[in-house]
């Protein structure tokens, strides 16, 4: 027998707050028919195209260290270098640049959100394509 995922939690101490900010990140939405309010404890964002959920949970104390889980995020619209720039717009602080790492064009970068959760930012499905074309020419 196997498992599914039910849903990602993260543990913070604002669980309304970093929804929001991830909310507006990932383009998830918060179910209309029991809204997000400030103050809740627990608030969950959706992905209106698979259903994923998102699970805010406040928390007392800090993570301490490098959180162990973080997301992966591939840019839906913008480039890789676009999308670092438009995260730091809202909040975001880079924590470490591997841009160019396995050669021109490669790598990722991590960032923190408003907590300090790391999360990593990769290539577009576009810029991947681009690359495989690239190199298939080439």
């Amino acid at each position: 027998m196997t498992c599914r995922i039910s849903h990602t939690t993260v543990d913070c101490r604002d669980a309304y707050a970093l929804s929001r900010w991830w909310q507006e990140v990932l383009g998830y939405q918060e179910d209309p028919d029991d809204p997000n309010e400030p103050g809740d404890e627990e608030c969950p964002i959706h992905d209106p195209a698979t259903g994923h959920t998102v699970l805010f949970l406040d928390v007392p104390d800090p993570t301490p260290g490098k959180n162990r889980f973080h997301f992966d995020l591939r840019p839906r619209e913008r480039s890789r270098d676009e999308e670092v720039a438009w995260l730091q717009q809202r909040g975001a602080t880079v924590l470490a640049d591997h841009r160019g790492i396995y050669g021109p064009g490669s790598g990722w970068v991590t960032l923190v959100d408003p907590e300090q959760n790391q999360f990593c930012v990769l290539r577009s499905d576009v810029e991947l394509a681009a690359a495989d074309q690239a190199s298939a020419a080439g």
